[in-house]
């Protein structure tokens, strides 16, 4: 535990501990003390099918003896390529009772991305989704992987909606003439009851969680057991009113994402919640399974607290089961917070974190003081503060620099890349490469990515502020802003925005509107009117996509 008296403590929702003590527990075992706990809760619900927590421990512990018949040992790179199917936390639980270290991939890589992560981690083993088999085995000879294994969505869906779903979505592969690939259903059939033991210790790698990609080649972060437990359990404490086997957590962020995998997966397992799984953010289907199911805890990013506000016709019944997020992953737009909180009745506060973090490290509080536009205060045993980026210097109160982190949940460093290593980990402090501020009460502000800076005639313009006044329009849906060259001002302001369907903008009114509450220096030079922004699987905007695509047409 780290020593220390911060001005944030005192802002501490009362219920929270300012430190936490932390056994040497592995998260297999937070499952088997669900399972312990509470056999009969609901532990899954998939399309309407549910498994309990005494089946998902069966199935875990069934899966793990599979992949040990199959020779996958203590230290063995597994990746997963899935949506939010109940393959997923099967899969997840058992490679960590195995002591292999999990490769999470995005379902959505296409081969190339796919190829660089799998040989970059040395993934000998795959477990995927049959319908994305076709992109994996256009590469899979130039990786190390030896043997994959097939799930399909039918393998947990009761038998005529499972014989259903298989006639209307043909399996892509024939198994037949395929080469060490297996069924996950033949295989849990088979399998023995439950995996050799393995002595798992809390300093081991657990995980290879790369980073988004989007200021530059993915990177592996490397955490341990202690920091997947520790980051839970600092989140349990910080959300201090959820009720152990009462919860239903709405499962839209990826699991194979850090934010997902511990705001959902690992928190809703840790108090033996329900895990409402979606396996993608269809906003129709989002909204009727929480019509249906009544979840009560939802982490989101913005976009999608967004969507839910605009809804056609959604009322305040439709979603008054929800009563407790966290929005991470970008700037959540205050007009945003405060349209959702008043749909729902619930509390809806902004954090921060990085794949690097585990990725929690700051929040508001979510019933006591917090400060609307800022990510919060460092949660129990983290801290932070803002630095030089170049001396490293700590800054006082109001200055702007990057943002350092220290605390148990930050990475021993990057996979393979000891020089990366070296920029990030300095003395024990995690330099996260955003700018922010710190204010004298101790909360923290995100200003922007040291790399989206914009520096227009010698003056630094931060998207992120343009962003927020852009959101205030009320025919604005969404903003992204980022510089683009000029031969005049090193680089200009250009806005890229989604307008409400059905209303009309010109770019003078929005040039206009800007006017009226930036500098002039820090008003879009360019406007461009756009049907959609182009997004991340977490729903985070890819500026590094406009980037590329942007253009000087006026």
């Amino acid at each position: 535990m780290i020593e220390m008296a911060k001005s944030w403590l005192s802002f501490y929702d009362e219920q929270v501990p300012h430190t936490l003590e932390y056994s040497d527990q592995i998260l297999y075992q937070s499952l088997q003390e669900a399972v312990r706990k509470n056999p009969d809760g609901i532990a899954t619900i998939f399309v309407g099918a549910k498994i309990r927590y005494r089946e998902l421990g069966r199935l875990v512990d069934r899966f793990a003896g599979a992949l040990a018949d199959l020779g996958v040992q203590k230290g063995d790179r597994v990746a997963l390529i899935l949506p939010n199917i109940p393959a997923y936390p099967i899969a997840h639980f058992a490679v960590m009772k195995l002591g292999g270290v999990l490769v999470p991939t995005n379902p959505l890589y296409v081969e190339r991305e796919l190829e660089y992560q799998l040989n970059d981690s040395g993934a000998e083993t795959v477990v995927i989704l049959d319908q994305l088999y076709p992109r994996l085995k256009q590469v899979k000879g130039r990786t190390p992987v030896k043997r994959t294994i097939l799930t399909k969505i039918q393998d947990f869906l009761p038998r005529i909606l499972g014989l259903l779903y298989g006639w209307k979505n043909k399996s892509p592969v024939n198994l037949s003439q395929e080469k060490d690939v297996h069924e996950y259903s033949q295989l849990v059939r088979k399998a023995r009851p439950s995996a050799p033991e393995v002595e798992v210790l809390p300093d081991d790698t657990a995980i290879l969680l790369y980073t988004g990609g989007t200021t530059g080649v993915s990177k592996g972060a490397v955490l341990t057991h202690r920091n997947l437990s520790v980051n839970v359990r600092q989140t349990r404490s910080w959300l201090w009113s959820i009720q152990e086997g009462k919860e239903i957590f709405l499962c839209v962020l990826p699991f194979f994402h850090s934010y997902g995998m511990t705001t959902a997966l690992h928190l809703s397992t840790l108090t033996q919640s329900t895990m409402l799984l979606a396996p993608r953010f269809e906003l129709a289907d989002v909204v009727k399974q929480i019509k249906k199911h009544h979840p009560t805890i939802f982490c989101a990013v913005p976009s999608m607290y967004n969507a839910i506000n605009r809804y056609p016709g959604i009322s305040d019944s439709d979603v008054a089961s929800i009563r407790l997020c966290i929005s991470g992953g970008a700037a959540l737009p205050a007009a945003v917070q405060e349209k959702f909180e008043a749909l729902t009745g619930g509390k809806l506060v902004e954090g921060y974190g990085l794949s690097e973090t585990s990725p929690v490290a700051l929040v508001n509080p979510t019933h006591g003081h917090r400060k609307s536009g800022t990510i919060g205060v460092p949660i129990p045993d983290t801290e932070a503060r803002v630095v030089d980026p170049e001396s490293g210097e700590v800054l006082p109160a109001q200055e702007v620099g990057e943002l350092a982190i220290r605390g148990p949940q930050v990475m021993s460093g990057y996979w393979n890349m000891p020089q990366e290593t070296e920029q990030v980990l300095r003395q024990g402090w995690l330099h996260t490469g955003d700018l922010a501020v710190m204010d004298e009460e101790g909360f923290f502000a995100i200003v922007d990515r040291k790399k989206d800076l914009i520096i227009s005639a010698g003056m630094n313009i931060y998207p992120r502020e343009v962003e927020e006044v852009l959101h205030q329009h009320p025919k604005v849906v969404e903003a992204a802003v980022l510089g683009i060259p000029s031969a005049v001002r090193e680089e200009i302001a250009k806005a890229y925005i989604v307008v409400e369907e059905g209303e009309e903008l010109t770019k003078q009114e929005i040039i206009q509107f800007c006017r009226d509450k930036l500098a002039r220096y820090k008003v879009p030079k360019k406007i461009e009117i756009v049907e959609e922004l182009p997004k991340s699987a977490l729903g985070k905007v890819l500026k590094r996509v406009l980037k590329d695509q942007a253009s000087d047409s006026p």
